[in-house]
């Protein structure tokens, strides 16, 4: 009975433990920019600009990426190096959207959280 009661110790300790470390996996932080045309397609491989808007309140941290369209017509970029340096809990940022394909433009903000995704879709103009 008392080696019972032992196992029964350590089976509890042993998930108390491992649910602890499954809660600690946090989710990314992802920034997903859909870009489409005037007549709504979605637009491949079109280069797509994330800068840091300093004029938001709070002003956010200087950041500038690029990259392009997938297939699919839209790309994600990884906002966990951006959020590590702010360092607060509930952080949020607010950011610029650039896109051009070949001779066509477009823009847009988005406001975008820690351990979130964010999604925004930027037209591009005739």
């Amino acid at each position: 009975m008392k080696n019972f009661n032992r196992l029964f110790l350590h089976l509890g300790l042993l998930l108390t433990v491992s649910f602890g470390m499954i809660s600690c996996k946090k989710d990314p932080s992802v920034l997903k920019v859909f870009v489409r045309s005037a007549s709504n397609e979605l637009v491949t491989n079109a280069e797509v600009v994330v800068i840091g808007n300093k004029s938001a309140n709070p002003p956010a941290l200087d950041f500038v990426d690029t990259l392009f369209t997938n297939g699919s017509g839209y790309v994600e970029f990884n906002m966990d190096a951006y959020f590590d340096e702010v360092k607060e809990k509930n952080a949020a940022a607010e950011f610029n959207l650039i896109v051009k394909k070949d001779l066509k433009f477009g823009n847009g903000n988005v406001r975008c959280r820690v351990h979130n995704t964010a999604v925004e879709t930027v037209f591009l103009s005739n």
